[in-house]
This record gives structure tokens, C-alpha cells and sequence, in this order.
């Protein structure tokens, strides 16, 4: 399980992504990879160079008032709203800052947010923040929840993602499956690395992973 594979950015090459291969199961899929991320969330000269390489995405036209992270993705979050704040991308908030937030989840593993943050979202352009995506699954039910709380997406950015593009809107990423051609996800009910009857390394989610002795 220590062992990993780095990946360098073919366009970026100062953003690493660590990779371990075998058999690992998340909440919506397995995947023959695991993407180890803690690094890239926590250190802050590599969070630094994730944001910046996330921002070019946005300089030319897109507003951005919040950022709502997922997976423990904050600190990536905080200096993306920095580097957008620095490039002059046009926030329309009162005091021309970005809001950086990371949701609430209920009982049910929706996403929820108090009464007082909710001003923050409502009318506001907000960009989704994501560590990883594999099935676009829970992409798709983030952004929803989203537009239910009245927020305007204006952008969708992971580290790693699958999903190139999601209800009309592209999905801007730093890794994707062509940077590790043998990369593989199944669905829980067929998944081709059960049938090969080779076992499970480890429970995994956004937040980090859990091997199984």
C-alpha cells in the first residue's frame, strides 16, 4: 500500500498527483488506482500550485463570488480564490471578495447549509471544487444541490476527474484517465476485479483511504 506512483501535469509541472495501483472501492464505484491527495490538499507550496494551474481556467470570463470545496479540498480553495482574486476575476460581492465553503452533509449524505450561509450561495456564481470524480456521480448530485440553495454554477474543477463535462458545462481538470491509460472503474455490482477474485486493498472516499488487513 506505500507504494505509489507520481504523476507529473503534461501541462503543469510543478502539480504532483500520487497514485497507488490495486484494488479499492469508494463510495460509488471500484477503481484499479487509488489518488492519493493528501499532499496536494495539505502542503501548501503543492495546494499552491494546484490553484494556480486550476484559476487559468478562469481568467478571461468567468464571475466568481463562492467556492464550495469538496474532499477536504480548503486549503486548495482558499489560494484559488486568491489567485482569481489576483488576476481580476470580477466577484460580484459587496465587499469584492470570495467566499471559500465546504458543505454540511445530513443523515441521508445530502449536502446542506445553515441559514447563515446560505446568503453566500443564493444569486451567487459559484464554482464546484472537487478532489476527484470517477463516475461524475457525485458531481452531478453536488451541483444540483447547489442550484436547489439558487446558486449560479459557473465553473466545475477536480484534481482528477473522469467526466470531461457535466449538464452542458465542461469539467476543468489536472489529471484525467489519459495520464494513466490502465486506469479503471467499475460499478459495485460488476466490477471486473471481484470477478477476478482479487481482493480489496482498501475503503477509500475523498477524505482519505482505510486499508483492509
Amino acid at each position: 500500500m506505500e507504494k505509489y506512483v507520481k504523476l507529473t501535469s503534461q501541462r503543469y509541472h510543478d502539480v504532483v498527483l500520487r497514485v497507488i495501483p490495486g484494488h479499492f472501492v469508494t463510495p460509488n464505484s471500484h477503481v484499479n488506482y487509488y489518488m492519493d491527495m493528501a499532499a496536494l490538499k495539505s502542503r501548501t507550496s503543492e495546494a499552491r500550485a494546484a490553484a494556480r494551474a486550476l484559476s487559468e481556467f478562469y481568467y478571461s470570463s468567468t464571475y466568481v463570488d463562492t467556492i464550495i470545496c469538496l474532499d477536504g479540498t480548503e486549503v486548495i480553495g482558499a489560494y484559488l480564490a486568491e489567485e482569481l482574486s489576483h488576476v481580476g476575476v470580477i466577484s460580484a460581492n459587496r465587499h469584492k471578495s470570495i467566499y471559500v465553503i465546504s458543505p454540511e452533509y445530513n443523515n441521508s449524505g445530502q449536502m446542506i447549509f445553515r441559514e447563515n450561509i446560505q446568503q453566500w450561495i443564493n444569486d451567487k456564481n459559484v464554482l464546484l471544487l472537487l478532489a476527484s470524480a470517477t463516475t461524475g456521480k457525485t458531481m452531478a448530485q453536488s451541483v444540483e444541490s447547489l442550484i436547489y440553495y439558487g446558486a449560479k454554477i459557473t465553473g466545475i474543477s477536480a484534481i482528477f476527474s473522469v467526466t470531461t463535462k457535466l449538464m452542458g458545462m465542461p469539467v476543468h481538470y489536472l489529471f484525467s484517465p489519459t495520464d494513466l491509460p490502465d486506469y479503471a472503474t467499475y460499478s459495485h455490482d460488476d466490477c471486473a476485479l471481484c470477478k477476478k477474485k482479487i481482493r480489496v486493498d482498501a475503503m477509500c472516499n475523498g477524505f482519505g483511504i482505510t486499508p483492509i488487513r
